[in-house]
């Protein structure tokens, strides 16, 4: 299941995400690939130093965290920290499957993938994201505050950048929902539970939808 969120990030939060960005340092990103992605990975990411990491994080994880769309869409039970990565002309990140665990000391398991655009289609060329799913190939190049949320274990790219600059921040989550086709059943049961909920609070149809998708939850959470 693909989800995208529009205007994660508001236009004022952009600017003083891109301040940031386009004043600080990087270094090279293979430093955080893992044992697939090292030999295909080429792109930068903000030193790990940088003292406006915690207001990055705050601007980026807070609008995150608190979206409906991801709540429901990745029932996350752990979240981590993003990386921001630079993609300069030249740097790509090849074809790859994220590792399916991650973290120093604190591990946890990838099981949701996160881009956040955090510059706008127009300021580069090529490095559009590629997600291969069920369906095909879907290729994403979304405005700046926009994201997209995918499975772990999708095997996904981004294209060469030929021109410009592109800032993207990327996140992960463990879900207490490991199955992504239980994840997406439960995403779509949930809309129609609120729609539900919102114009006909008092039905039955209402309470039988709604207790579904709560006996799913605690059929299906590991926690």
């Amino acid at each position: 299941m693909l989800l995208r969120i529009n205007g994660l990030i508001p236009s004022s939060q952009i600017s003083t995400v891109r301040e940031i960005l386009d004043r600080s340092d990087y270094r090279d990103g293979r430093e955080s690939a893992g044992n697939e992605a090292v030999s295909v990975k080429n792109n930068e990411e903000l030193a790990p130093d940088n003292p406006d990491t915690a207001r990055l994080n705050n601007i980026i994880m807070g609008r995150l965290v608190s979206h409906p769309i991801y709540q429901y869409g990745v029932l996350a039970t752990r979240v981590a920290a993003p990386f921001y990565a630079r993609y300069t002309p030249g740097k790509r990140y090849g074809t790859h499957i994220d590792d399916p665990i991650m973290g120093v000391g604190d591990r946890y398991r990838t099981d949701v993938s996160i881009t956040v655009f955090l510059n706008d289609p127009d300021e580069y060329e090529g490095g559009e994201l590629s997600i291969t799913t069920t369906y095909g190939e879907v290729k994403e190049k979304l405005p700046a505050g926009d994201a997209i949320l995918y499975p772990s274990g999708s095997l996904h790219q981004v294209a060469e950048v030929t021109d410009g600059v592109r800032l993207v921040a990327v996140t992960w989550a463990q879900s207490m929902i490991r199955d992504p086709a239980q994840r997406e059943l439960l995403y779509n049961l949930s809309l129609a539970r609120d729609e539900l909920l919102r114009n006909n609070p008092d039905s039955n149809a209402t309470l039988k939808v709604s207790n579904s998708y709560i006996n799913l939850v605690r059929m299906w959470a590991d926690i």
